[in-house]
């Protein structure tokens, strides 16, 4: 029982981790922010090393702040649909969040942190963008942090921000890319940040901007809708240099346009040129992030490299660097992903060696590329953690205790399995299989068999899968086992993957041969749609868990069989202990549609409807010795169905009410969510939005014999 529950909480821990926003810190650990945590995760490891919890709603913009030495943060702030920003600080090794800010009124969608030097300390100073079309300032002095400043937008939304420092001068700068289609510079003079430049050039949305300093030069790389790339360089304007050519020599000198920027500090002024650098084109469409490599140490002083990272919705991340001899900046890496029904790049990280560079897709997925050491100019796919993206409605072990499967809001089906690699002791669980990429959301899930299960969704269906050979034998190579083990009969009949056809809605089965297409020189078309391949599918052996791009194209599972009979959205389903029938229900509001349906898994006809319930029965469970069957309502009652004795004529068992709670005998005073079995079978247990969960005991002569309730200190919503 230990054992099950240690591999439960490992699974479960994986189940939900798909970011919204990610940041690498020079500690080489991954900062994920997902819809109410932020998790950490060792790249190198591939674990999961702990979990955040403070944000009460989805975390949207996740920041390590970085230190003036490039030495590794011990900070990290936060931002999140919950209007709060958080401040996350290092004791003891542990990140605790050391201070929540309140401030903004709607959801917050970037933040960025810097430290400045103030005696001898530094200070901290964050700005924070919201769609409630204010960016907020925030100054950390000793443990108090305020708010310095607001600037207002108006109707407009800042969709980045960050901030630095000027390099000579020491004066905090910051810069907003907004909808406006315009990058925003503000420099911090007399105690206030002023704005000092606008930068025009994009067309669309300004989705990203982000500073680096090389010696005395700072550049501003800047990403926007429009697909373009823009690098701006600020760089100290000279006495001499600012000197006007003599009109003889004016035209012979081809310049670009400079806009100067004064700072005064400490008495001293300084000025500043701003002028366009360079104009990036590669991409296909909008460029959401744009990231540089980070700075490190050096002999002593800080180097930045001149690389630099984006991500686009085209599906690409491209890294860019300058060449050596013209100084033009060129694209030197592509990396992205091909097919599937995704939407593209939200987000990239570098690696603070730059031997790993990270997108996070507009889904949440991650998707992280290493730089082959023998072949600097190829980069390999890794192995990186996943997740459902949206909320988890169902979660079903298989028969062996092998692996999970789980479904979810986010319209997808999801398998997780131990990873257990040859000579290391430690076993990660990870996901392997996406059986099922709908279009509605998931809503519940139960096993019908070790490789097969019955799924059902906001529609009138119940639709049932089976494996795949191709998947067996990965999972048997992923998790050490036999695969004599697994196929215990003869499993020849298998198909060897399955895809969705073009115009198609269901997972089709692909057999041995289907997937070999011939070659181009032997193929007639007889019309236009002959030149598409109907199959998607390529078998693939792995030995480690599989890539995002794999998981959304070759380990879907073939549709087998859908059944009919509800007349509204399935809510929940169930399954007997001997996989022979299945118990279903859909949403009610009236006692006719408030029935359960029990099909039979050999001749998935329907074998009895059960009425009993006046609104949808939110969950069911048979008891492990299969002789009962539990239900629970939102009419606040449960039921109970005893299967009657076999009759010789009726090849299929029957069910008829055994016990039941009404307005007068029920205990629960709210909506029953959930129930379940002790193993033993005398035992059922139910949980309510009351905060109650009432252990129900009963002898099967006496029917019920006595109910304990457990009040739960807990505020459930």
């Amino acid at each position: 029982m230990a054992a099950s529950t240690v591999h439960l909480s490992h699974a479960a821990f994986s189940v939900n981790r798909c970011p919204h926003c990610v940041s690498w810190s020079r500690g080489n650990v991954l900062a994920c922010g997902t819809c109410h945590s932020i998790v950490l995760y060792s790249p190198q490891d591939k674990t999961v090393l702990s979990t955040l919890n403070g944000h009460t709603g989805r975390v949207n913009c996740v920041h390590w702040i970085e230190k003036p030495d490039c030495s590794a943060e011990t900070e990290l702030v936060s931002g999140g649909s919950d209007k709060k920003l958080i401040i996350w600080k290092t004791i003891e090794n542990q990140l605790v969040h050391s201070e929540i800010v309140d401030g903004h009124t709607e959801a917050i969608c970037a933040v960025h942190a810097v430290y400045i030097p103030s005696d001898s300390e530094y200070n901290l100073i964050v700005a924070s963008s919201s769609s409630d079309g204010l960016v907020k300032i925030w100054l950390r002095h000793k443990s108090t942090t305020e708010c310095l400043q607001t600037l207002s937008f108006g109707n407009g939304f800042v969709l980045d921000v960050c901030l630095s420092i000027l390099p000579g001068c020491g004066v905090p700068v910051l810069v907003c890319g907004a909808d406006d289609s315009r990058v925003h510079l503000y420099v911090k003079q007399d105690g206030q940040f002023q704005k000092t430049q606008v930068l025009h050039g994009h067309e669309d949305w300004v989705r990203g901007v982000e500073f680096a300093i090389n010696g005395q030069n700072m550049y501003l790389a800047s990403c926007a809708q429009d697909s373009l790339i823009r690098i701006w360089k600020i760089f100290p304007k000279s006495e001499n240099k600012s000197q006007k050519l003599d009109e003889e020599d004016e035209g012979n000198y081809i310049k670009l346009k400079e806009n100067l920027l004064t700072v005064k500090e400490k008495g001293e002024e300084f000025t500043y040129a701003v002028t366009l650098e360079s104009v990036l084109a590669g991409h296909e469409n909008s460029v959401y992030a744009v990231h540089w490599q980070p700075s490190f140490m050096k002999d002593g002083s800080i180097v930045q490299p001149m690389s630099l990272l984006s991500a686009s919705m085209d599906k690409t991340m491209i890294l860019w660097e300058p060449d050596e001899e013209t100084g033009v900046w060129l694209e030197q890496v592509r990396v992205g992903e091909v097919g599937g029904n995704t939407l593209g790049f939200y987000g990239c990280q570098f690696s603070p060696d730059k031997s790993m560079i990270l997108a996070h897709a507009f889904h949440g997925a991650l998707h992280l590329w290493s730089r082959n050491p023998e072949k600097h100019e190829e980069w390999i796919p890794q192995v990186v953690m996943s997740g459902h993206f949206n909320g988890v409605q169902g979660l079903r072990w298989d028969p062996e205790g092998e692996f999970i499967i789980t479904v979810g809001t986010d319209q997808t089906t999801r398998l997780f399995a131990p990873w257990k690699r040859s000579g290391q002791r430690q076993v990660t669980w990870h996901e392997i299989a996406r059986p099922q990429v709908h279009g509605y959301d998931m809503q519940c899930i139960a096993m019908i068999g070790r490789f097969q299960y019955v799924s059902g969704a906001d529609e009138k269906v119940l639709r049932v899968f089976s494996a795949t050979r191709n998947f067996i034998e990965n999972f048997s190579r992923i998790s050490n086992i036999s695969v004599d083990k697994i196929l215990l009969n003869d499993h020849s009949n298998l198909p060897e993957g399955a895809t969705v056809p073009a115009l198609g809605l269901s997972n089709k089965a692909v057999f041995q041969g289907d997937s070999n297409l011939q070659s181009v020189q032997e193929e007639t078309f007889n019309s236009a749609s002959d030149q598409y391949p109907q199959s998607y599918f390529q078998a693939h052996v792995l030995t480690e868990p599989p890539t995002e791009d794999h998981l959304l194209q070759n380990t879907l599972w073939p549709e087998v069989q859908k059944l009919y009979g509800h007349g509204y959205e399935i809510f929940a389903v169930a399954c007997n202990s001997a996989r022979t029938i299945i118990a279903s229900v859909c949403k009610a509001s009236k006692k006719e549609h408030a029935v359960i349906i029990l099909w039979s898994t050999t001749s998935w006809k329907q074998i009895q409807c059960l009425s009993f319930h006046n609104l949808t029965i939110t969950q069911m469970a048979f008891s492990p010795d299969d002789k009962f069957l539990l239900a629970v309502s939102r009419d606040r009652n449960w039921s109970l169905w005893r299967k009657q004795e076999e009759i010789p004529t009726e090849s299929v068992p029957k069910f008829q009410l055994y016990a039941n709670t009404d307005k007068n005998t029920s205990v629960h005073t709210r909506i029953i969510w959930s129930c379940d079995w002790t193993p033993d079978s005398k035992f059922f247990i139910t949980g309510s939005r009351d905060k109650k969960v009432c252990t129900n005991h009963f002898h099967k002569d006496d029917k019920l014999a006595y109910c304990i309730v457990f009040y739960i200190l807990l505020v459930i919503p």
